[in-house]
């Protein structure tokens, strides 16, 4: 349980990358005061955390309808993670979450849902990274509840990151910052290429137990 709960920690935190997220916050937040910024932040961790626990609960449900079996989504999910990795190891923002800089928020939008919450917080790789630990949970409801509160806690780690980013920037140096960002793209990927070999692995013992049959 503990050796799950640390792998779902790291995996979901990396995946999330407050870190990385703290200068488009700092920036996208740079005209307003500390009460806005606070109500901004708020609004954007409230439904980053929506999302991924609608994809907690129903991931597999949504698996299911779609009628993907789990090693496909494991092995499409485990590439899709290791592109997100590539970027961060030059330093970038991963593409998965990245806006593009013409899908900056249009006046009067609400940054706090776009690109805060969406993709920068609950991105395509937050989404796989969720359904993939669901899946191996399989039913099992104490990791279900472990899992709930591994993302309680990054969400809450990242709400402190974000609120201090300014601060936190400052004091680390964008120096610090990229090295930090290509550690974690190392992680992710080593990550990523499991998830692969798992998928792979997984199919390959359905194939068999099925001939056997």
């Amino acid at each position: 349980m503990l050796q799950f709960g640390l792998r779902a920690f790291a995996t979901l935190f990396i995946v999330v990358d407050p870190l990385g997220v703290a200068p488009m916050f700092v920036a996208l937040t740079s005209e307003f005061g500390d009460a806005e910024r606070r109500k901004i932040l708020s609004r954007a961790l409230a439904v980053a955390f929506s999302v991924t626990m609608f994809f907690l609960l129903g991931g597999g449900f949504l698996l299911y309808y779609l009628g993907v079996t789990v090693h496909a989504f494991a092995i499409s999910g485990g590439i899709l993670l290791f592109a997100a990795s590539l970027p961060m190891l030059f330093g970038q923002r991963p593409g998965l979450q990245a806006p593009e800089r013409h899908e900056q928020g249009t006046v009067g939008e609400d940054i706090a849902i776009f690109p805060l919450a969406i993709p920068l917080l609950s991105g395509p790789g937050t989404i796989t990274t969720v359904l993939l630990l669901t899946n191996q949970i399989r039913g099992d409801i104490l990791r279900l509840g472990i899992f709930a509160a591994v993302i309680v806690i990054v969400y809450l780690i990242a709400w402190w990151v974000l609120y201090a980013g300014e601060r936190v920037m400052a004091r680390l140096g964008a120096g610090k910052v990229h090295i930090i960002t290509r550690v974690l793209g190392i992680v992710l990927a080593a990550l990523a290429v499991q998830y692969i070999l798992g998928g792979i692995a997984g199919y390959y013992a359905s194939l068999v137990c099925g001939a056997l049959r």
